[in-house]
């Protein structure tokens, strides 16, 4: 019986052994590899954000490029495999599980059980983590700014340092890439009603950004820790991006992605913004490697 995959890339692992489970061809995709385990994080089809990582699937001694990595869901009965937009259910349904899929362009010819190795494209996937961390650090930068110049009501949603969550109310769209995060967000009538000073916000854009880029940079420079938190060592298991930044709780935000451990990983971290108009912002977070 198809068991769920076990995902290793919480863990920093970037290559491991692991049995095959499950081998389906497609058409017009080429071939679909399951394993029992695997260091590659697949592209999400609800929330993709962050794109699949690269790397090599090695089969007695022949390298075979994984030219997508994407989610499946597995009907345990009948063995039938849905991939990407295809899947049929939510998490959890019984009688299914979901995998991790790893696409090759040429067909391969395995029995289950048959042991294979997976290598993860380390470089590219670290500079996914910072991308993504930055994100996430920037965020609650931008909301920190905010809270006490630009909010005329007390707004109801908080982000988990206690200040107004604008980005949570905010934001329509997030992308992932490498060294860099993009998060769009409208400025409409229901943010204002909730208390924004939109125009305000929207004149001081180059103040906002240079305190933002100034609490980067002292996070940064402290060093703080990065872990993630797991519910379970499943793909579709709970994960949650955790790091303590001095001040009040720790902060924990519920995240699917790759991170990196320690802020110390960042010599440069910054934001920039882009008005597109008066309801649409696009604030882009680039980082550097230490």
């Amino acid at each position: 019986m198809i068991s769920a995959t076990q995902v290793l890339f919480p863990e920093r692992v970037y290559q491991c052994e692991a049995n095959i489970q499950l081998i389906a061809t497609h058409p017009e995709r080429g071939c679909y590899v399951v394993t029992d385990r695997t260091p590659f994080h697949p592209v999400s089809h609800i929330w993709p954000d962050h794109p699949a990582d690269r790397g090599t699937l090695v089969v007695n001694s022949q390298v075979h490029e994984v030219v997508d990595c994407l989610v499946g869901a597995v009907e345990q009965e009948s063995g039938q495999l849905c991939v990407g937009a295809d899947i049929p259910v939510k998490r959890d349904t019984p009688g299914w599980v979901f995998v991790v899929v790893h696409q090759l362009a040429e067909t391969v010819d395995l029995p289950a059980g048959s042991k294979i190795t997976l290598n993860v494209d380390e470089h590219y996937q670290l500079a996914l983590s910072r991308g993504h961390s930055g994100g996430h650090l920037s965020s609650l930068a931008l909301n920190k700014v905010l809270h006490h110049d630009f909010w005329r009501k007390d707004a109801s949603r908080k982000d988990e340092l206690g200040h107004y969550d604008f980005h949570s109310y905010a934001q329509t769209e997030s992308r992932v890439t490498e060294d860099c995060s993009t998060d769009t967000y409208r400025i409409g009538k229901t943010l204002r009603k909730r208390g924004l000073n939109a125009a305000d916000m929207i004149a001081a854009l180059p103040a906002i950004a240079e305190q933002i880029n100034r609490q980067l940079a002292a996070w940064c420079e402290s060093g703080y820790q990065v872990d993630m938190r797991r519910e379970g060592q499943a793909l579709t298991d709970s994960r949650y991006w955790r790091c303590d930044l001095q001040e009040g709780e720790v902060v924990e935000i519920p995240c699917g992605g790759t991170h990196v451990r320690s802020l110390a990983e960042y010599a440069v971290l910054r934001v920039e913004f882009q008005l597109i108009n008066e309801q649409e912002l696009i604030m882009l977070t680039h980082s550097q490697p230490a």
